[in-house]
């Protein structure tokens, strides 16, 4: 598209179909709703959404299961990929494809879930040119968090070969990005699953190792076997818990969720006897630390087997995805297909 900059084209529908998250009856919820452009928050960029993942906390906010929108009523998605139609700054090149996650967008900003959305231009990250649109999404603000997760630990002194890393909540988004991460670069992985069916999907996905949720202890010893070179918790509560006391010397948690709970029983052992780290990792990083990120997930850290990670979904299929995913239900990463 050749499209100039400041031109906004009237080739652009006037109206379109967005997931808008409003107070109704006293409990936020999401609903499909028509809307347009210039109704959109303001930015310098305007995209035509290709993909847009669907995430845990997009199916808190549709679902009204948790206050997770800031400012009502607020279009949701915390994330999307597609082409550039319309650039106020001239960094931004119209034509080209492009990310955005982040910075507030679907939770205090118009976000991904509408064939449009409008972001300042200090928010978009360039397309690398390895990767489809597609897998994009497929990797979305999931695979981000997981690669900082590796990115992070790795510069705490896990590399390949010092032992297994454990993934926890295996078959979720970030976790399954995670384990073909670690497998990609090399790793040997064990994944933790309360689900008995998933052991085909973990271990095609490289885990090597696949063990039973009930295998974790709750309280006990606030030092076990050291078992575990590194760590990527997407549980928290007991199951962080037992990871710390099963830790190696020095080795490395990244703890990046909650769905175990929010609070855990710790202990000072695993730190000052073991030297066991534990790193917070928040997906909203810096952009220069966030570029690199991504750089890295179209190179070393390219997660294997993308294809059986990511599903295809339309757009109207978006509230009773996220309404599954809040029971647990959904394995890998649904992706919302804007041509469907």
């Amino acid at each position: 598209m050749n499209q100039p900059h400041g031109a906004l084209s009237s080739s652009l529908p006037s109206v379109f179909r967005a997931i808008r998250v409003a107070e109704s009856d006293g409990r936020a919820m999401g609903a499909i709703v028509d809307t347009t452009l210039d109704a959109l928050d303001p930015g310098d960029v305007v995209i035509r959404t290709a993909y847009s993942g669907i995430n845990y906390k997009d199916a808190l906010a549709v679902t009204g299961s948790a206050p997770i929108i800031r400012r009502l009523p607020c279009i949701a998605g915390i994330e999307a990929v597609g082409t550039v139609v319309h650039a106020d700054d001239t960094s931004v090149r119209v034509g080209a494809n492009v990310i955005v996650h982040g910075f507030g967008l679907g939770v205090d900003h118009d976000g991904g879930f509408a064939p449009y959305v409008r972001v300042p231009a200090a928010w978009v990250i360039p397309l690398p040119d390895s990767l489809t649109l597609f897998e994009a999404a497929t990797i979305g603000v999931a695979g981000c968090t997981a690669a900082l997760a590796i990115h992070r630990m790795e510069h705490n002194g896990l590399a390949p070969g010092q032992g297994p890393v454990i993934v926890t909540g295996a078959t979720g988004g970030v976790a399954s990005l995670g384990i073909a991460m670690l497998a990609a670069a090399g790793y040997e992985v064990a994944a933790i699953t309360g689900k008995r069916d998933a052991e085909p999907y973990l271990r095609a996905l490289g885990a090597s190792t696949v063990l039973p949720r009930s295998d974790v202890e709750a309280g006990g010893k606030p030092l076990r076997r050291g078992q575990w070179a590194g760590a990527l918790d997407s549980v928290g509560g007991d199951t962080l818990a037992w990871l710390l006391s099963t830790m190696r010397d020095n080795a490395p948690i990244a703890a990046f969720g909650n769905a175990g709970g929010a609070t855990f029983a710790g202990n000072v052992l695993p730190f000052i006897l073991r030297g066991v780290q534990l790193l917070g990792i928040n997906a909203n990083s810096p952009m220069p630390l966030r570029r690199a990120v991504w750089a890295r997930i179209a190179n070393d850290l390219r997660p294997r087997h993308v294809e059986a990670i990511g599903k295809a979904i339309a757009f109207d299929d978006v509230p009773a995805v996220c309404a599954r995913q809040m029971k647990g239900d959904i394995r890998g990463r649904s992706v919302v297909d804007f041509s469907r």
